[in-house]
């Protein structure tokens, strides 16, 4: 059982190293899109509702929303189970983290969908 858990949590080291990757790829593109292309830097509300109506831009942005949770709630996962926890409060843990993860994308997706439906 001991070993299974160490293969999980090797696993999920490396799906945090490749979401840390590729979070440095989609905050790029984020920040060039959203501030650097922009005159002024930022966009106004209507301008950020347009923006949303591209089918594209909305599943890009979904994917950072799903990416950004990803990677943050595997970083509190590791320093958490850093501290030693038991095999009951790790499993907490894990389940915790898990509902708050799908809570904060469901609310992202609520959030976008309704901004996109502006429109």
């Amino acid at each position: 059982m001991e070993r299974r858990a160490e293969a999980r949590s090797g696993a999920l080291w490396l799906v945090q190293a490749f979401s840390g990757l590729l979070l440095l790829l989609l905050l790029a593109l984020h920040m060039i899109a959203n501030h650097f292309v922009v005159e002024g830097g930022l966009r106004t509300y209507a301008d950020v509702v347009a923006y949303l109506s591209n089918p594209i831009i909305f599943v890009w942005e979904i994917v950072f929303l799903v990416v950004v949770t990803l990677h943050a709630a595997l970083g509190v996962r590791a320093v958490l189970l850093d501290l030693g926890p038991s095999a009951r409060a790790q499993r907490v843990i894990n389940w915790g983290l898990a509902v708050l993860g799908v809570v904060a994308v469901a609310y992202g997706v609520w959030l976008t969908l309704l901004i996109q439906g502006q429109a």
